[in-house]
């Protein structure tokens, strides 16, 4: 037997396993910020230019619609995928007249594909799929999604996690009684945390196999808050920072993803002017003199996420990148103070998460000896994996088709 006829008949062994679910354990994507679909639907009395559109008949897809990420029309997509916040309630609501809907819950094709049309720009966790199905993984049985708004943070998610548990207990008796691996990226860790936190040891014990980790930035990062400073363009020449900022501060999951205090020491220096050094402990004074007070509001709404750093009780493989050029301070010119554009100063990271942040996952292994019960913590560093090209990587390919062939 030849090495390809050997390794084309262990695939159709794991095939028979998966789908007899006898050895394969099934999976859930969980995405991060802009891995999950989104939908309008609009009734509005008023529009910010002459050429948006005031009414749909139906839901229409508004995220990752490139159609509609183009100079001008951008105006009238900022204007309604923003939200607007309450400082009373604490929470965040769309504009008025405007309809927000995740479609495809627990189908992973709306976090394979942000673009329903599968053009390539909206490539998220479809190469992982299609290698999961040549094991013999089953799309919409043994291989599940489940997208969130991701707009906002745990506070104003917790459908998300009742649906989840719903979703892991579904999956697992499809499964004839297989443990559900969860497989998240970037925020999409930090939602599985959370989840794990709120569930018994007992139930996890039995409905989860292990999380597998890509790119999770457990303490923060910095880029969150450069794009409170400036924005983020979503590496496109053709849009301006400026302009997807006033969508990207309205929303509290960029609050939570701020620098943890965990990680961060207060003698850092984070923001860098001539009048004054903003550390981790001068945040509430930062977001005022840039003039979004919200950002304050949002930050001490979901702090408690990001302080709290008990291990999630499960077995760990915490995949995650290095040596790619990462924000570490924004330095402004002496004279500009807040305005204009700050220079980035480098550090390590995976292109958008701080190596800190990234390699956090290792505070919770045990040494040799340690009498409690543990979980075991397995972290696998990939030199220049970039934060999304992660998804792709070969490396990482071949990472999840071993570990998820061990039942």
């Amino acid at each position: 037997m030849s090495q390809m006829q050997l390794i084309l008949a262990i695939l159709l062994i794991f095939s028979f396993l998966a789908q007899n679910s006898l050895g394969l354990s099934p999976v859930i994507f969980i995405p991060g910020d802009g891995g999950s679909q989104l939908e309008a639907k609009l009734n509005k009395t008023n529009v910010v230019h002459y050429i948006c559109e005031k009414t749909t008949d139906k839901y229409y897809n508004i995220w990752l619609n490139l159609e509609l990420l183009v100079p001008f029309v951008i105006d009238c997509w900022v204007d309604n995928v923003r939200l607007e916040y309450d400082n009373v309630t604490r929470t965040t609501t769309s504009p008025p007249g405007v309809d927000i809907a995740v479609p495809g819950w627990g189908n992973p094709e709306p976090v394979e594909w942000l673009d329903p049309s599968h053009e390539s720009a909206g490539a998220y966790f479809n190469t992982i799929g299609d290698a999961l199905v040549k094991m013999g993984y089953v799309r919409n049985i043994s291989l599940r999604g489940a997208p969130y708004d991701f707009r906002k943070a745990p506070n104003e998610n917790g459908e998300f996690f009742v649906k989840l548990k719903t979703l892991v207990e579904e999956t697992y008796t499809m499964n004839n009684k297989s443990a559900v691996t969860l497989l998240v990226h970037s925020m999409g860790g930090l939602m599985g945390l959370h989840f794990l936190r709120l569930q018994t040891q007992a139930w996890k014990d039995q409905y989860i196999r292990r999380m597998i980790s890509l790119s999770t930035p457990w303490g923060g990062a910095m880029k969150a808050l450069k794009v409170f400073a400036i924005g983020d363009d979503l590496g496109s020449r053709m849009l301006s920072e400026s302009t997807l900022r006033a969508e990207q501060i309205t929303c509290p999951s960029l609050a939570w993803l701020l620098p943890s205090p965990n990680f961060w020491k207060p003698s850092e220096v984070l923001v860098q002017t001539d009048k004054f050094n903003y550390t981790i402990n001068d945040l509430q004074k930062l977001f005022t003199d840039m003039e979004v007070p919200n950002a304050w509001e949002m930050r001490k709404d979901t702090e408690k996420y990001s302080r709290d750093f008990s291990a999630p009780g499960v077995e760990l493989h915490c995949l995650y990148g290095l040596n790619v050029s990462t924000v570490e301070r924004l330095v402004y010119k002496p004279g500009t103070w807040l305005d204009g554009r700050p220079a980035l100063q480098p550090g390590d990271g995976d292109g958008t998460v701080n190596l800190r942040s990234l390699r956090a996952c290792e505070h919770w292994r045990r040494p040799p000896g340690w009498f409690s019960r543990s979980y075991p913590v397995k972290p696998l560093p990939l030199p220049g994996a970039e934060h999304l090209k992660i998804l792709h990587d070969p490396r990482v390919l071949d990472y999840l088709t071993t570990v998820l062939a061990i039942p």
